[in-house]
């Protein structure tokens, strides 16, 4: 599938370009969204006066609490023009519902397409798909109407069953795998128990999600350099989200992932909501574009990470993401020190003896913040615990409270009822 023409042109033919369609998303919901015409009124915005970027970025945020208090004022067609729904997982509190129409399982379809052949997908690859594609779950629907739109061939697995997913890899042969990171390692380990030789299987290449596989300087954390030890294939990072029916995928200079202009506005703001300079650590504020039912102006993610705007030697203009750090909510407090929990996920996959993990955050009774490591260890003893405090205070100068607990138990605290993808974070905090 052609890379879109737009993503090579220059950084103010984009802004230009831009600029047009975030015009006609104004234009749009200040007609359509309950939501947008009521704040716009009440604030005396009149959108047609927005001429530059700088113009739009005095509009309104919108933020989780507006979707999850005013759902139903963000739809901007009837009830009867929806033709599928989706919801957020409900990480950050209650799920938002997301319906799209037609048109917008179109540009969810070439949204896909564009976002994994940029990861190297072709129509000569065979996918196989290690999420859930039922469960209101928009990305695995993104999946597979993306490799359809690409001609791409699809496996249909789902999440978890190593032992299906073996026998899938080698009955079917998949170029490509779609997948938390953290799976691989279970694929790993059970190959080596029952003689599978990995490094042997057509399998060349991986689509990691919902975990960070890459540090801020866009080398390997541990965890990806765990797997790419074991098994010899090519790890490509993607990031999306429902709420904004978009992804950002890595090509294979691996330096972030690409924005698609005709989809999507993003912002990376600071604290006082105002641009961080390039390669600093902001909130990412996106603005959806060509969405028919749900459109979004100005929205918080919640997700810290970086953009570079430098062109990437792929051919690609576009501004690129970094990892997500973590998210803005579950910014850690702890003794003077500030961290977001994907730091602490980094450092306890230095652990060979660790098999599977929750952190807990918790407040104490003067209101500052806890830290309690749930680990299930092959090693469990007093000393392996003082080791695993000490290699945090190194890492991260924080020592946390350890308890070891069974498999069963974590598996309980991950999958809890009715979720789709791994909870390694408990946020008990007020």
């Amino acid at each position: 599938m052609k890379t879109p023409g737009i993503e090579a042109k220059s950084h103010s033919h984009i802004e230009a370009f831009q600029l047009q369609k975030l015009k006609e998303t104004l234009a749009y919901v200040s007609e359509r969204s309950p939501y947008y015409k009521r704040v716009f009124a009440a604030r005396n915005i009149d959108v047609s006066l927005i001429e530059t970027i700088a113009d739009f970025q005095k509009l309104p945020f919108t933020g989780k609490d507006d979707l999850q208090q005013q759902n139903d004022e963000f739809f901007c067609v009837s009830k009867f023009d929806i033709i599928d729904y989706v919801t957020t997982s409900g990480t950050a509190g209650e799920p938002v519902t997301v319906g799209l129409t037609e048109k917008d399982l179109q540009r969810l379809a070439y949204n896909e397409a564009i976002s994994l052949a940029c990861s190297g997908i072709t129509k000569d690859d065979t996918v196989q798909l290690m999420t859930t594609v039922d469960r209101r779950f928009m990305a695995g629907l993104a999946y597979v109407i993306g490799l359809r739109k690409i001609g791409a061939s699809t496996i249909r697995v789902g999440s978890g069953v190593p032992e299906l997913q073996w026998d899938s890899i080698l009955k079917f042969e998949p170029t490509y795998l779609i997948c938390v990171p953290s799976f691989l390692l279970k694929l790993v380990a059970f190959a080596a128990e029952n003689n599978i030789s990995i490094n042997e299987t057509s399998v060349r290449a991986a689509i990691c999600i919902g975990e960070p596989i890459r540090d801020e300087n866009f080398k390997l954390n541990t965890l990806g350099q765990k797997i790419t030890k074991a098994w010899d294939i090519e790890l490509f990072s993607t990031y999306a989200s429902t709420e904004m029916q978009t992804a950002f995928n890595e090509c294979n200079i691996k330096q972030g992932g690409h924005l698609h202009p005709e989809l999507i506005f993003a912002e990376i703001l600071d604290e006082n909501n105002m641009p961080v300079s390039e390669g600093n650590i902001g909130e990412l504020v996106i603005t959806t574009l060509g969405v028919e039912a749900m459109p979004l102006v100005r929205f918080k993610t919640g997700d810290m990470l970086q953009a570079y705007s430098q062109p990437c030697s792929c051919g690609r203009n576009t501004k690129r993401l970094g990892p997500v750090v973590g998210r803005k909510q579950q910014m850690i407090k702890y003794k003077g020190t500030t961290l977001y929990p994907p730091a602490m996920y980094n450092v306890l996959q230095d652990f060979q003896q660790i098999r599977s993990f929750v952190v807990e955050l918790s407040q104490n009774e003067i209101g500052t913040d806890e830290i309690l490591l749930k680990v299930v260890s092959d090693d469990i003893s007093e000393a392996f615990k003082d080791t695993l405090k000490n290699h945090f205070r190194a890492k991260l100068r924080v020592s946390p409270g350890v308890e070891f607990t069974t498999q069963d138990r974590i598996e309980a605290l991950q999958f809890p009822k009715m979720s789709r993808k791994p909870v390694l974070l408990l946020d008990k905090r007020a």
